[in-house]
């Protein structure tokens, strides 16, 4: 299955929707998105919906740690990321490093409410 990503607003955060596999054309091309999305709208909290991602390689998740270290809002970010299975939970973590994040196993409520319990900044 090709990779797609959608990038939203709802409410005071960002969605991110990722299906099937990513390549590194389309993980900087979300990144790009999004990072556009956070400025203009404001938002500082985002939710990644993976749950139906194929699990990347290896070189994708430390691409994505990298584009999440180099990125001026990094601290300021408070990120939910949602996967299907542990595979991708563990890959999460290694692509999103020290940030604010926590991951959450097939549960869009908790990590929304997970989210809200935020201040908006």
């Amino acid at each position: 299955m090709k990779g797609s990503f959608v990038v939203e607003l709802a409410g005071d955060m960002a969605i991110v929707r990722f299906r099937g596999e990513a390549t590194e054309a389309l993980l900087l091309e979300c990144h790009e998105r999004l990072l556009d999305v956070v400025k203009n709208a404001g938002r500082r909290k985002i939710l990644y919906d993976a749950r139906e991602m194929t699990t990347p390689d290896l070189d994708l998740v430390f691409l994505q740690r990298h584009l999440v270290d180099a990125q001026y809002l990094g601290d300021s970010l408070r990120r939910a990321i949602v996967v299907s299975n542990t595979k991708l939970a563990y890959l999460a973590r290694l692509a999103f490093g020290d940030g604010e994040y926590e991951v959450f196993y097939n549960d869009l409520a908790s990590a929304t409410r997970w989210l809200e319990s935020a201040p908006s900044k």
